[in-house]
């Protein structure tokens, strides 16, 4: 009799706890067309309810994600099926078994990875980049399957096979234009520290006249960014009279925004083409990593000297190939978002090698406020230091403030993409810049990815190494003079990501600065979003494209203030 019922209890109990729909299977090849090769790398599963496009272009954190399943795989072969099960990492839905009974979109791809036998001795595997700025979904070299549409019924048990047979192909290199070159050179540094050749590159903007003023040497501007593909805003061409106005932009609620971005970027030539218009060099950088789009221009224990492969290598050639005038007064640095943190942490780092940063709309700049994090007294990442109650800690929010994710969903999203900070996204790139290397060769985590909680001695290796506003505090008496009226920060006050918070924090200090006063602006945009720069005449969906012309006039004051004796003010003032 104990045994009967030591036995009902056991499928009661299995009953119970195995979702309805646990029959439903998926099993993922690739053909031996794709390669003859084992592969190395993150195998995705995605579920789309729209066919209007691929399922792998409808991924992301926001309320309107489709279904993406993950697991990591090594010496997969041709042939070989590789089962999306419970131990997939899910997102937004964790586990395959509760997808819900319905129609979908089925793709699979692999995002793959190569092996770096790093110069710490440590061996790695990691997505390189191949010219996209590490887009997972658009990866030249990846292997993924066609869509097929799939019924999952929970009473029905079937296996979905996707054979991964298409590749994504090579993306073309940019070509040169009158007024747009392009440089790419290897640089020693990152190449010794990955254990392979490594490159960094960069888009130039020439003014107009450049050559027909051989003898004329020209202030650089540098634009920090996201990775550019080519030289972004400026076209020689006006768009047609005629193209399509119906493109909603639901982030600004505009109808015929590419209409106007082509707009914009044909009124930047004609400014930039006029007369009397100075003339400078404007560079769009690019340095996509194994772990981003973007190295953020600084030194880094887990992406190598790119810091100092900029400042070092890459300018240098910049401005030899390109008549730079090749000193501190006449360079200047200016970005949003990602290019905002860089534009102020390059001036810091490298503070006699540039005249001024305008830094606009940064990534975090003091990390008591990252985005809504403190993370030197929080306990947890996902929630709210909170006896009873489970508040989930908001990673975007719009203009009203109304919530589209999490930071809990954010960082399932990139755990679905990516285990070891292997993502490609926001989170882990901050990790993979910000932390010590771990002993398995990659970043430490900040905080533990699947429950939130935060690791006190990785937060104070980011204090000390890149908390920019505790950094200046702390130098202030060696950094402050070199600094004097090179700081510029704006940012709206309702930015998505919350990037105002460590603003005000930042504002604090520099206001109370003494011997000397800093000397710079901080400004915010009331009620605007990311990524506002400074602009209070026109919406933020105009100013966003006029960073190359926005801060020329401080710029020209700037040089005229502080330029040496002797200096060449003239040549390229045609």
């Amino acid at each position: 009799m104990r045994r009967c019922l030591f036995l009902l209890l056991s499928v009661l109990a299995f009953t119970c706890s195995t979702p309805p729909n646990i029959s439903v299977q998926f099993a993922i090849s690739f053909t031996e067309e794709m390669s003859d090769q084992a592969q190395d790398g993150r195998l995705l599963l995605m579920l789309a309810k729209s066919d209007k496009t691929e399922p792998r272009f409808q991924i992301n954190d926001g309320v309107k994600t489709q279904l993406i399943f993950g697991v990591d795989v090594e010496g997969m072969k041709p042939g070989d099926q590789i089962a999306i099960d419970g131990k997939a990492f899910g997102f937004p839905i964790r586990n395959v078994a509760d997808i819900p009974p319905g129609e979908y979109m089925v793709q699979a791809l692999i995002n793959r990875y190569e092996t770096f036998y790093l110069k710490s001795g440590q061996t790695v595997k990691l997505p390189p980049d191949q010219g996209e700025g590490q887009q997972w979904n658009r990866k030249p070299g990846n292997f993924f399957s066609k869509p097929i549409k799939v019924k999952i019924d929970p009473a029905k048990a079937q296996v979905v096979e996707l054979t991964m047979d298409q590749k994504i192909p090579p993306i073309a290199e940019p070509t040169d234009t009158k007024y747009v070159k392009h440089i790419k050179i290897q640089s020693q540094l990152l190449s010794e520290f990955w254990g392979r050749p490594m490159y960094v590159g960069a888009h130039v903007l020439l003014p107009e006249g450049f050559d027909e003023h051989p003898e004329a040497k020209y202030p650089l501007m540098i634009y920090h960014g996201h990775f550019p593909s080519d030289f972004g805003g400026f076209s020689t061409e006006p768009p047609p009279a005629n193209m399509d106005t119906t493109d909603f932009s639901e982030r600004f609620g505009v109808y015929g925004y590419a209409k106007i971005q082509k707009q914009e970027a044909y009124n930047f030539y004609k400014q930039w083409t006029s007369k009397g218009f100075p003339r400078f060099l404007v560079v769009e950088i690019q340095h996509a990593n194994p772990y981003y789009d973007d190295s953020y221009a600084v030194n880094s224990e887990n992406l190598g000297p790119y810091g100092d492969a900029i400042m070092q290598e890459l300018l240098p050639a910049i401005e030899k190939k390109f008549r730079g005038i090749g000193q501190g007064w006449a360079r200047f640095t200016y970005g949003g978002s990602t290019g905002g943190w860089e534009a102020l942490a390059v001036q810091m780092f490298y503070p006699d090698e540039f005249n001024g940063c305008f830094a606009a709309c940064p990534d975090p700049i003091d990390f008591r406020a990252f985005c809504l994090l403190d993370i030197y007294q929080q306990k947890n990442a996902y929630w709210y230091d909170s006896d009873f109650k489970k508040l989930p800690i908001p990673s975007h929010r719009n203009y009203l403030g109304q919530i589209q994710s999490t930071m809990q969903e954010s960082n399932y999203y990139e755990l679905a993409l990516g285990s070891k900070s292997r993502s490609g996204q926001q989170w882990d790139i901050w990790e993979a810049v910000y932390s010590p290397q771990g002993a398995d060769g990659y970043p430490k985590r900040i905080f533990n990815k699947e429950t939130g909680e935060i690791d006190p001695a990785v937060a104070q290796y980011w204090k000390e190494h890149f908390d920019l506003r505790y950094i200046l505090q702390r130098d202030w008496n060696t950094l402050g003079p070199k600094l004097q009226g090179k700081i510029h920060i704006f940012c709206g006050d309702m930015d998505n990501y919350y990037l105002n918070n460590a603003v005000y924090l930042m504002e604090d200090f520099l206001k109370a600065t003494k011997s000397p006063f800093f000397n710079g602006e901080v400004d915010y945009g009331d009620r605007a979003e990311h990524c506002w720069n400074g602009d209070h005449q026109n919406p933020n969906y105009i100013s966003r494209l006029r960073y190359n012309t926005l801060y020329l006039p401080r710029i020209l004051k700037r040089i005229e203030q502080t330029a040496p004796k002797g200096a060449d003010l003239n040549s390229w003032r045609y």
